[in-house]
């Protein structure tokens, strides 16, 4: 089966008129194979299962009509009796942003770790925003442990290297962080995603960036031999 990630920095302050993010959510239900009718979970761990966010998610899929739309649920118990067969029989699954640390934390709990990994090599898309993007690699800077960014290294690592999202965030030194950890060994060589821009990941060979906002890119980010590090420009195809 063609295993496919779409890893994306949600738009976090959008301007008049602009896409939002669900315009990515949607790309993601693109690339899922085949006709007719879309299975797609939402799993909304990293934000604590909120109500508000199952909600707004299911009303943003409503318009789809061709989209069998569900919420995997962990709180107080996982919402379907196997989860396992639940997420297996998806066609896309979508985790929710918020706290990459506490949603790790859950899936290890429950055993969504190698369930996700089971449903990748089925050829179930797997997609999701900020933290529903650094959980598939091996790790990248968070700040699920206070305002300040720390490394989290607890990736499930489908994908072989760092992450860095909402790389051009001005609220926070996203970009100089995630290159200064790559630079002295805290975390592999691997992707940074500007707001608005989206990974796509064949097997695990970046496909290529995809971007809602014009102008955005994508990085690769390595360390220099030399010392510090080296970054290149990746080139985001608008839609």
């Amino acid at each position: 089966m063609r295993r496919q990630i779409f890893a994306y920095s949600g738009v976090l302050q959008a301007e008049p008129g602009q896409k939002n993010s669900f315009t990515l959510t949607e790309y993601a239900l693109s690339l899922t194979p085949g006709t007719g009718r879309k299975r797609v979970c939402y799993v909304p761990t990293a934000v604590g299962d909120a109500e508000a966010a199952v909600t707004g998610c299911g009303k943003m899929f409503a318009a789809r009509t061709e989209v069998d739309f569900s919420a995997l649920r962990l709180f107080t118990q996982p919402s379907f009796p196997d989860v396992r067969a639940h997420l297996l029989a998806q066609d896309l699954i979508v985790v929710e942003g918020g706290s990459v640390v506490n949603l790790m934390a859950l899936w290890r709990a429950h055993g969504l770790r190698q369930i996700m990994r089971e449903c990748w090599e089925a050829g179930v898309v797997l997609t999701g925003p900020s933290a529903g993007s650094l959980c598939w690699h091996l790790g990248g800077p968070t700040d699920s442990y206070r305002d300040a960014l720390d490394p989290f290294t607890d990736g499930i690592g489908l994908l072989p290297y760092s992450n860095g999202v909402h790389d051009d965030f001005p609220e926070q030194p996203r970009r100089e962080v995630y290159r200064r950890m790559v630079a002295d060994g805290t975390l592999p060589a691997g992707y940074a995603s500007e707001d608005g821009v989206g990974l796509h990941y064949v097997d695990t060979d970046l496909h290529e960036a995809i971007s809602i906002v014009p102008g955005k890119r994508a990085w690769r980010v390595e360390p220099d031999p030399a010392g510090g590090y080296r970054d290149e420009p990746i080139e985001a195809r608008l839609i």
